[in-house]
């Protein structure tokens, strides 16, 4: 069903939906951007559509709303050990693109399916989580998504174009086709998805990288160049690290306190500290190249799909200006990078 909503319209049905969804967009956060006299582009949750920002590309995915930057594990004290519960039962809609609906297929892998059972902090969250596309025809300078093979979704509830004052709605959910049916005109609407990249990105074709790679000079630029702030693994999107800290609540008595975990990456300095004092990958091209494979190769021996799903965020927002997306072209020009298409 494809549906015309004016702005009214569709503020009068995330009203009704309200008690049971809470709904999440990129939105502006005046005066509060990384450099002075800019706004931040980022995920929060709206109660109209005239909050969603439709023409930036937020600093950060969609992805701490269900894997929160510092989430608590459990309570304890000197008896009992408890579990937190979810604040918030409702249902959550997020507005966002394909790239990132893709991002998040990844992340449940990873949570989901990577282990001997299912990661129950992930998945109480992500069970409630729907999205609706966000049309997204035109790349950003920085996206490469079509060589990511990431630019067309497959799992979302509903898909919107934003129009002069109001929405474009197209959906195919039995429940929401109902609610739709009662309010706005009907309209054309064919989804358009990005054929080409804002940024041309060719992935290595070869599930077995040459092991010259993996200590090529080229990762001593990195090293040169990296100073380990870690925003590209923050801003990521796929990046799933975390550690786990024990807070107590008085550290005089040591009697009560909580287990946090905690956002963490593999650019950042410690991150593979571990007892004795052992350090692996102490060199910023060492962790550079372990990101890289990671995420166009070591995935995808194990999942059949690159990790990357060609966002360009580490490219937008890494201080020092480092290119990820140029990173991987130097990869694919290496000797016995390239076979069959993957």
């Amino acid at each position: 069903m494809n549906r015309l909503l004016k702005n009214k319209e569709c503020n009068s049905l995330l009203g009704g939906l309200s008690a049971d969804y809470r709904f999440f967009a990129p939105v502006r956060r005046a005066g509060r951007g990384r450099l002075s006299d800019t706004d931040l582009i980022t995920y929060d949750q709206i109660s109209s559509v005239e909050e969603i920002v439709w023409d930036e590309k937020t600093l950060r995915s969609a992805k701490e709303i269900m894997f929160p930057i510092t989430e608590t594990l459990m309570r304890f004290d000197q008896k009992t050990i408890s579990q937190p519960s979810v604040v918030d039962n409702r249902g959550i809609v997020i507005f966002c693109r394909s790239c990132d609906i893709h991002a998040v297929s990844r992340l449940d892998k990873i949570f989901l399916d990577n282990g001997t059972s299912p990661d129950p902090y992930y998945e109480r969250l992500r069970e409630k989580i729907h999205f609706v596309l966000m049309e997204c025809a035109d790349p950003f300078k920085s996206c490469f998504c079509v060589s990511m093979k990431t630019n067309i979704p497959e799992k979302f509830i509903a898909a919107v174009r934003e129009v002069d004052g109001g929405l474009k709605v197209l959906s195919q959910r039995r429940t929401l086709v109902d609610k739709l049916s009662t309010i706005g005109s009907e309209c054309e609407f064919e989804l358009h998805y990005p054929k080409q990249n804002g940024t041309e990105v060719f992935p290595p074709q070869t599930l077995d990288m040459p092991s010259e790679l993996y200590d090529h000079e080229m990762w001593d630029e990195y090293s040169g160049r990296c100073i380990a702030c870690g925003r590209c693994n923050t801003s990521c999107p796929t990046c799933s690290c975390f550690s786990v800290h024990d807070v107590m609540y008085d550290k005089d008595s040591g009697q009560a306190g909580e287990r946090r975990r905690v956002w963490a990456g593999c650019h950042i300095d410690g991150f593979t500290d571990m007892a004795g004092g052992m350090e692996f990958r102490k060199s910023s091209g060492a962790r550079m190249r372990f990101k890289t494979f990671h995420k166009i190769y070591d995935y995808r021996k194990r999942f059949g799909e690159n990790m990357c799903v060609g966002c360009g965020r580490c490219d937008d927002i890494c201080p020092e200006y480092i290119s990820f997306s140029n990173c991987i072209n130097k990869v694919s020009e290496q000797p016995g990078t390239q076979g069959e298409s993957l």
